[in-house]
């Protein structure tokens, strides 16, 4: 079975509109090793939240919806971030989870179902090979320990998401991925047809060529070549 090294800890966005449980979850994750800060307003969020590893977000803040909170983060960031609320309808876990949390965890919930969904959605978080590995593929060099992607000793500045992807790929060169598995492996099966789509178009344009990418209609992508193969 393949292991996966758990960090020493985690900087984690606590953001809670109930300030002395997230106060008291602070200190737990404290104690457990982690770096974790409290903040109780969308608006905090928001603005600070590129700083950490993981966000826990209540849904019921004083200033803004968490739903919309967590729309506008997965608009322009792959955060890994879990809904921790008093919100305990079907509907609210469907609006949750469909506005782009990786997790959804009701109150009150036991510290340690908390934590071994942290570890779940961090899991998920982290590239397919061995953090140790270096793949090579013609000129495109993807350091997975270091988590960088350079073509011809350029740099290419990519999302966590986007690398994840491109390992995943680059795992198997020559194997069609269908975008099922994609989904399941890179995003945790929570997301749409339309977001492997975007991320491979994404990358394709960073990578300067599409034909890095090939799309087999119907099925999913595999790794292709450099256009000047």
């Amino acid at each position: 079975m393949k292991t996966i090294d758990r960090p020493r800890y985690w900087r984690i966005l606590v953001a809670q509109g109930d300030v002395r449980y997230g106060e008291d979850l602070v200190n737990r994750l404290g104690r457990h090793g982690h770096e974790a800060e409290v903040t109780g307003t969308g608006g905090t969020v928001l603005k600070t939240y590129s700083g950490y590893d993981l966000v826990l977000l209540d849904l019921d803040l004083p200033d803004l919806d968490g739903v919309e909170v967590c729309w506008s983060i997965r608009s322009v960031s792959d955060i890994p971030l879990i809904a921790v609320t008093s919100r305990n309808s079907e509907v609210d876990r469907v609006l949750g989870l469909r506005a782009g949390a990786d997790d959804y965890v009701v109150k009150p919930c036991g510290f340690g179902e908390l934590t071994a969904r942290m570890d779940a959605v961090m899991r998920r978080a982290r590239p397919q090979l061995s953090s140790g590995k270096v793949v090579t593929h013609e000129s495109l060099r993807i350091d997975v320990g270091a988590r960088t992607v350079t073509i011809d000793g350029c740099p290419i500045d990519v999302t966590r998401k986007e690398f994840d992807l491109l390992v995943l790929l680059t795992s198997q060169p020559g194997t069609v991925i269908p975008r099922k598995r994609l989904m399941q492996q890179v995003w945790g099966g929570s997301w749409s047809r339309r977001t492997v789509d975007t991320h491979v178009s994404s990358l394709r344009n960073k990578l300067g060529s599409s034909s890095w990418i090939v799309t087999v209609r119907g099925v999913g992508f595999r790794l292709g070549h450099s256009q000047h193969t």
